[in-house]
């Protein structure tokens, strides 16, 4: 299909931010959007990149009524050399699909989704940021259009793709989180679409995460809605814990997102000869091996912030601090070493990284 491209006008342009160490997360747009449309019979088509612009949505869109409404974060690296890297993106458009089957959505070709993602984020290069820690954050998303109310999966989407500059994704920067386990809240339960990137994911997240915030914690750790005793996952990331020498991560058991940094992290890992494990965990056993003093590392992977260590837990109103709450070595290793092969910064056994320009 062909990609039309219409760039904006000069008067269009927004103002590069100036200062990349203000640049914080989410909240500067670039000057183009990349939209293609699908309608049932014809697929999908007229395909393009236009200047950034609200999006013109029927009262009934159905993605306002039933929640057809799914996403993806990638993200694009400015190298020392200059070049422009993506990292794992066919892992984000495999996961972006699966999202869109569980959903009843219409799937879209990873080749016109990687065409599309690679000729905007080039058209765009000059807001990839160059300070160390900073990228192009890429929103990949796809919305039900089709104006009918009643419950049924719409025959119209629409998909775009958004960038914004971003600097660290938590105000603190690389430093340790305090998360709170919650026992009153779940997230989601198996069977369901926890390990989808649903947008309604995120809205049933958001009362225990206000909760935690006002209670001076950074996220919410998610534990089993059956037996309420297993972890699952953090609001916005996946979560490991280092107990002896065991890196422990809870299965992909359908509740959870598989997440491309914990899917890099268990490869990096065992690369490096670690004990690797993905099983169910259980707030007990974390307890246990605090008592003992045998966790001796605990953090979160995301897109957003890559890893982040995780310095203290709240839970049953009482608080326990990881590593005297500090930053772990193997959080410490992790976040290195990814972030270096994603800057292009050092060999890619693994082959994660793609070179655009």
């Amino acid at each position: 299909m062909e990609i039309k491209i219409r760039t904006a006008a000069p008067g269009q342009m927004k103002q590069k931010p100036t200062d990349e160490s203000q640049l914080g997360f989410g909240g500067i747009f670039t000057d183009h959007f990349f939209i293609v449309e699908y309608t049932e019979g014809t697929g999908w088509h007229d395909a393009s990149i236009e200047p950034y612009r609200p999006l013109p949505l029927d009262p009934a869109a159905m993605c306002l009524h039933y929640g057809q409404l799914i996403f993806e974060g990638m993200k694009a690296y400015r190298g020392k050399d200059n070049s422009i890297y993506l990292f794992r993106p066919d892992m984000n458009i495999a996961r972006m699909n699966a999202s869109a089957e569980r959903l009843v959505m219409a799937t879209i070709d990873p080749d016109l989704f990687k065409e599309g993602l690679t000729k905007l984020v080039l058209l765009e290069k000059d807001w990839i940021p160059r300070s160390s820690g900073t990228s192009l954050y890429i929103r990949p998303t796809m919305a039900a259009t089709e104006k009918a109310l009643g419950v049924h999966p719409s025959s119209e989407y629409l998909f775009y793709i958004i960038l914004c500059p971003v600097g660290a994704y938590y105000p603190q920067g690389f430093s340790p989180t305090k998360i709170y386990v919650s026992e009153e809240f779940v997230r989601a339960v198996r069977g369901g679409v926890g390990y989808c990137k649903a947008a309604g994911n995120y809205a049933a997240s958001l009362y225990a995460a206000e909760k935690a915030k006002k209670m001076g914690y950074t996220q919410v750790l998610w534990l089993d809605a059956v037996e309420k005793k297993y972890v699952e996952e953090v609001g916005t990331s996946n979560i490991f814990f280092l107990i002896d020498d065991e890196l422990i991560t809870p299965p992909l058991s359908g509740s959870i997102l598989p997440g491309v940094t914990r899917e890099s992290v268990i490869q990096m890992a065992r690369h490096w000869g670690m004990t690797v494990s993905e099983r169910p965990l259980s707030m007990d056993e974390i307890l246990d091996a605090h008592a003992k003093g045998t966790i001796r590392d605990c953090f979160a992977s995301g897109t957003a912030a890559i890893v982040s260590p995780v310095g203290q837990i709240y839970f049953k109103g009482k608080e326990y601090a990881i590593n005297n709450g500090e930053i772990g070595e193997l959080t410490k290793r992790l976040y290195n070493e990814i972030l270096q092969i994603q800057y292009g910064e050092k060999d890619d056994p693994f082959g994660w990284r793609v070179k655009i320009a």
